[in-house]
């Protein structure tokens, strides 16, 4: 009998030692010894699946991996220093001068000035596609389009992309498709059921959930990713044992973190939906949400983020900041702590003016990543703040 995600979470463990510990080991070595010769040849010839070298897999990456391998439906996958790395490494592992990228519009900033500013230089291109006209796809798709990129809920500003209309579409194009699930988890969404090639994670965010480290992972089927590992064994992006180890044992309340983050992230958005001082709020599982019902088909909750718009344009954002005092000002997420994020001048301050009106970034949006402080806590701090605007 298949077993629940929760129980895979926790359950799935490296191999115990002679000391038989309950919790896994940190394994804090750069390399591992052979028994002779013969093994050492055999282990570099790739004839034993056996640890070599920490840049190449230790027993807490491999743990980390094989955790979101199980609740993701991979066959494999890469665990890297950070989330912006495995995008960085996927792409570049996957790609030759000469290809081209077919991406939402809507992606994290950083991954835009990469598609602007560095892939530029080996002369691989890329267009952008508007994430709610996935009927026009077909006038994007160049002779040279290789991967198919979208991140859904997109950030920050939390729209949805049919993953399954992506996958159809990726699938009869011969395309390459890659999502960017790291506002959903794999708890609430599994982006291969739907048709993906790969999946991308910021284990940073929601999987970490605590602020604590940094950490990246791509899974998928095992010819993509047998790409990805070769190109990162040379190139040296590697997670760290410790922040494996980390993320590992973060996992084991994975489902439990998350679920509180949907219930307090939802009664945050309700309760702004109807502040006067407020143009308009979005969050996946709010029913004004424009993709409400995709959003419910795909996702198991709507996760922790949601945006908003201040009347009173950027000024008004400004007082807004200036006054909360419990929420944490940062630009990350999926913390146990509430944060409050302005993107037009921290996440998304590279994008030019129109660029981020073509996101539907305004200098008024406000992105909340929802905690887990006590529900009475974080409104209070929030509505207490928008009465000094």
């Amino acid at each position: 009998m298949k077993r629940k995600f929760e129980t895979e979470a926790i359950r799935t463990q490296i191999k115990r030692t002679e000391f038989l510990e309950h919790s896994s080991p940190l394994y804090l070595t750069s390399s591992f010894v052979f028994e002779d010769a013969e093994d050492m040849r055999a282990s570099f010839a790739e004839e034993k699946d056996r640890n070599i070298y920490s840049r190449y897999s230790n027993p807490n990456s491999s743990e980390f991996i094989e955790k979101v391998c199980k609740m993701e439906g991979a066959e494999d996958g890469f665990a890297f220093a950070s989330g912006m790395s495995a995008v960085f490494s996927t792409f570049a592992a996957l790609l030759d001068s000469g290809d081209h990228i077919l991406s939402a519009r809507s992606i994290f900033g950083s991954t835009h000035s990469l598609f602007t500013q560095i892939f530029p230089k080996w002369n691989i291109t890329h267009s952008y596609f508007p994430f709610d006209e996935l009927d026009k796809l077909e006038e994007f798709v160049q002779p040279n389009t290789k991967v198919l990129y979208a991140e859904s809920p997109t950030n920050p500003g939390v729209d949805i992309l049919d993953l399954e209309a992506l996958g159809k579409f990726a699938k009869k194009h011969h395309l390459i498709l890659i999502i960017d699930n790291c506002f959903a988890t794999p708890y609430l969404q599994q982006p291969i059921k739907f048709g993906a090639d790969l999946v991308i994670h910021s284990g940073t965010k929601l999987m970490d959930g605590q602020g604590r480290v940094l950490g990246g992972l791509t899974v998928g089927n095992k010819e993509s990713v047998d790409k990805i590992y070769r190109h990162a064994r040379i190139t040296g992006p590697a997670l760290s044992p410790f922040n494996a180890w980390v993320l590992s044992k973060s996992l084991e309340t994975l489902g439990v973190r998350v679920d509180r983050h949907c219930s307090n992230a939802l009664k945050v958005a309700e309760e702004l939906e109807i502040h006067p001082k407020i143009n308009w709020v979005k969050y996946p599982f709010l029913k004004s949400h424009p993709q409400f019902e995709l959003a419910k088909k795909q996702m198991k909750a709507g996760g922790c983020v949601l945006s908003f718009e201040i009347k009173g344009g950027l000024a008004a954002g400004r007082k807004f900041f200036n006054s909360i005092s419990l929420l944490s000002l940062s630009a990350n997420l999926g913390d146990t702590r509430s944060i409050v994020t302005h993107p037009a001048s921290t996440t998304h301050s590279k994008l030019s003016p129109k660029e981020r009106a073509d996101c539907g970034i305004s200098d008024g949006m406000v992105r909340i990543s929802v905690g887990l402080e006590h529900i009475d806590d974080i409104l209070e701090d929030i509505l207490k703040a928008l009465g000094e605007v």
